[in-house]
């Protein structure tokens, strides 16, 4: 369901919840038609065994060696993908449970529709080691140099089946966090190749003041339309690589990114948290591109310091 929150103007706060955020987030994307006829096929699912809940949480606990390169490629660029951070047995023990998280929520086929499931660490155990993950969130601390971070929430996103682009954005522009020490990582939970719609991310030095020129707005899709002509007029593409199973990407708050159409036949799921630097504040003046932001940081006013009983410190730069 889409609520009337599109009529609003860009400084209303959101009242619908999260799912029907992205609803209406995603008709911010201009994307025509999607002809389901020619569906690419979708990769095949590897022959893995899935992991033990105490191998879940040993992989996830085990600090990960993050070499300097890669440490110098996210400041340089925003981004980075690191590969083999999550052993495939693993991976196969998280990608069995989303389904069944996302079946007992929304059924079975949703062909077209951006699945999104948050704060599932509160309720379900694996998740609840994703999104505590001392090993992913050392890595965010590390590549942000920061001393510790906090969790701002965990998702659960699913990219079903003929579901359209993601529109161009930036963190920075979402979440209400006064910091630009603020990262996300996106964990996939199967091979996601070209046709998938993998995260595709703009290098920094491709940003232009041009590009930094255009006005947000919550309207309607200007914003996507005039970002994408932008960096066609220069021959500008994003990094859109295919993922592998293993892999996880962090992206920073500034960073410029969106992810393609799902052509395939399966959906495109991942797993995603968003960490911040411990001693942020909440901005002044929250906007419905916020979401449902008070639900991530409850009993936390606009200005004041970003910590609650959900926003656990999760990582440290060791």
């Amino acid at each position: 369901m889409i609520t009337n929150q599109v009529n609003t103007s860009d400084t209303a706060q959101w009242s619908g919840d999260d799912q029907e955020w992205w609803d209406w987030y995603m008709t911010l994307a201009n994307n025509p038609p999607i002809d389901a006829d020619t569906a690419e096929p979708a990769p095949a699912k590897p022959n893995t065994r899935a992991a033990s809940d105490r191998e879940v949480f040993t992989a996830l606990d085990d600090p990960y060696e993050l070499p300097s390169a890669a440490t110098a490629f996210y400041r340089r660029n925003g981004y980075v993908r690191l590969p083999k951070v999550i052993p495939a047995q693993v991976i196969a023990a998280l990608a069995a449970r989303a389904d069944q998280l996302l079946f007992d929520a929304h059924g079975t086929a949703r062909p077209g529709r951006f699945l999104a499931l948050e704060q599932l660490w509160r309720r379900d155990s694996l998740m609840l080691m994703v999104a505590l993950s001392r090993r992913i969130g050392d890595i965010a601390a590390q590549l942000m140099g920061v001393d510790a971070v906090r969790l701002y929430h965990d998702n659960l996103l699913s990219k079903e089946p003929h579901c359209g682009r993601t529109p161009w954005h930036r963190d920075r522009d979402h979440y209400p966090l006064a910091s630009t020490a603020v990262c996300t990582s996106w964990i996939p939970l199967h091979d996601v190749p070209a046709g998938m719609g993998p995260l595709a991310c703009l290098p920094r030095a491709a940003v232009t003041a041009e590009l930094l020129s255009i006005p947000v707005t919550v309207q309607d899709r200007s914003y996507d339309d005039r970002v994408a002509a932008e960096l066609r007029s220069r021959g500008v593409a994003p990094d859109a690589r295919p993922f592998e199973v293993g892999d996880v990407s962090f992206h920073a708050a500034d960073t410029f990114h969106t992810a393609g159409v799902n052509r395939t036949t399966a959906p495109r799921r991942v797993l995603s948290s968003t960490y911040y630097e411990d001693g942020t504040r909440v901005i002044d003046q929250p906007t419905m591109l916020s979401g449902s932001w008070p639900d991530f940081l409850p009993g936390v006013e606009p200005g004041a310091l970003a910590s609650s009983h959900l926003n656990p410190v999760v990582g440290t730069a060791r």
